[in-house]
């Protein structure tokens, strides 16, 4: 991470950066772009028609980006509207400005650039097979409402304190390109289904056999397409998962890419399955390619600092040979899922690590939230804490991080490795426990104690800058935040392979001389 951002660097002006931030506070605020550009709401000829956004803003190396944000808006009917809670202070102005009729303190965004102008941090893993594939899709699903409120780097949306602390709800709104029919509020008539959510969502099912008891939402699908795969050999449950990707309309076709050879190109089915963002992607290979099966974890937001997102990158990672090797168990009904999910969004850890995520899988606890009734077993499921969840709970689970040390006495790591991978893991441990604050708590506590504040949740341009600045000096190890990365975080991992890594590399087969 440390050489990319160098690289990148090397490409900019002496007044330009890279910033590892989820999202630019100021985003649709007034006079935000350089040079100077200003929405045009009325302009018929506009892919946005957002009184925030200009279309000037839209990336213009490629044409999908303004060419998506017409076909959701056109297809939707209206602009998609983005609606977050201001957070409330003592000089906060109400209605705030642009709030829609009847909801004062909404800050409301109007077009899909605030959600995919967001940034995040994204691992795929490949797998050995599909079924290997299909189980860490599973068992990594649960994990993800939890990693995202971990990682909460986004308080600030339009140059206003919002009382969501990550940009999850902002992008899943901001791609929605539902109808009225579609969102159950007119009888359908023109649309084939009712779709519960944005194509920017959690999962909506598991993929394994052990998964498939959890699939306790009625999924919808597309029947023909459904039929045909069944008929074609996939088994249920892939096929289900198939054909509820289809009950979505492309977004985005260009003319070149219409007539492909199905039996030798998959342009067809990525155009759809690209255009699905979930919590979590299965990625099957791609044709005349080594690549195998593959799996996308997709929640975490984008932290400030290289060791942050090392650190997080080496956690996952490193959990998911913790799960294959361990056979763990994080299922939890998908129902759990989606109210996780919205709980991870609201503002910050506290100094006891009490934000709760539903449903963290046990097999021996007692005061069970949830029974299967179709499963004699009578598995227990309890709210845990973030805290519990990574560091344990006496008694009921012993927690990620001590999983992922009994993992590593089983492997010859070198001291120096172990060591860095050791810093990592104290961190993981001390922001789950409330012991390191968040970046978007961070973020807040910035705003909140900048001179210029006037305590009406208005985060100004001077406000803006200096805390842009304060990130840049913290990236470049100029600034030490203790409250955000603790003391004294140095990585003693060397820019090459370890002799003990390459040993079990080799033992897999990743790492043969070609």
């Amino acid at each position: 991470m440390r050489y990319r951002r160098e690289e990148v660097t090397e490409l900019l002006a002496s007044d330009e950066c890279v910033m590892s931030i989820t999202n630019f506070p100021r985003l649709g605020a007034p006079n935000f772009t350089y040079p100077l550009y200003q929405p045009r709401p009325e302009d018929p000829l506009s892919a946005a028609r957002s009184l925030y956004f200009p279309d000037e803003a839209i990336f213009p190396g490629h044409p999908r980006f303004k060419t998506l944000t017409r076909n959701i808006r056109m297809r939707r009917g209206e602009k998609v509207s983005i609606k977050l809670k201001v957070f409330k202070d003592v000089n906060t102005k109400l209605p705030v400005e642009g709030a829609p009729p009847g909801e004062p303190d909404v800050v409301l965004l109007d077009a899909m650039g605030f959600g995919m102008g967001c940034c995040c941090l994204q691992l795929t893993f490949q797998a050995c097979n599909i079924t290997e594939a299909r189980r860490l899709y599973d068992q990594l699903a649960p994990l993800c409402p939890i990693m995202l409120a971990l990682t909460a780097a986004s308080p600030v949306y339009r140059g206003y304190l919002t009382e969501s602390d990550c940009r999850w709800n902002v992008i899943s709104s901001s791609v929605d390109c539902r109808t009225l029919e579609e969102r159950g509020l007119e009888p359908l008539t023109n649309s084939k289904f009712h779709i519960a959510k944005s194509r920017y969502d959690s999962i909506d099912s598991y993929l394994s056999p052990e998964g498939a008891k959890y699939n306790d939402v009625k999924l919808t699908y597309d029947e023909e397409v459904y039929k045909r795969l069944i008929e074609g050999g996939i088994d249920h449950l892939l096929a289900q998962h198939v054909a509820h990707l289809f009950i979505r309309d492309t977004v985005s076709l260009f003319s070149e890419k219409v007539h492909q050879n199905d039996k030798e190109d998959t342009d067809h089915f990525e155009n759809i399955q690209s255009t699905n963002w979930q919590t979590m992607r299965f990625k099957p290979p791609p044709p005349n390619s080594s690549i195998g099966w593959r799996v996308e974890f997709r929640p975490c937001e984008a932290q400030i600092s290289d060791f942050e997102n090392a650190a997080i990158v080496c956690f996952v990672v490193l959990l998911t040979r913790v799960i294959l090797s361990y056979q763990l168990n994080f299922l939890t009904p998908i129902s759990k899922q989606c109210t996780a999910k919205l709980n991870g969004h609201g503002i910050g850890l506290n100094g006891n690590g009490n934000v709760k995520a539903n449903g963290t899988h046990t097999q021996n606890g007692a005061d069970s939230d949830h029974t299967d009734t179709d499963d004699e077993e009578n598995e227990l499921f309890q709210l845990l804490t973030i805290n519990e969840i990574f560091n344990g709970k006496p008694g009921v689970f012993p927690g990620l991080v001590p999983l992922i040390r009994s993992y590593l006495q089983s492997m010859e790591v070198d001291t120096d490795t172990h060591c860095t991978i050791e810093q990592y893991l104290r961190f993981i441990q001390k922001r789950a426990a409330g012991e390191l604050i968040t970046t978007a708590t961070w973020i807040r506590e910035q705003v909140l104690s900048h001179p210029d504040y006037k305590k009406d949740s208005v985060v100004s341009e001077r406000i803006n800058y200096d805390l842009l600045k304060c990130i840049q000096r913290i990236q470049e190890g100029k600034h030490v935040e203790p409250a955000l990365l603790g003391q004294g975080n140095h990585s003693k991992t060397k820019d090459f392979i370890p002799p003990a890594l390459q040993k079990q590399l080799a033992k897999t087969g990743c790492c043969e001389d070609k």
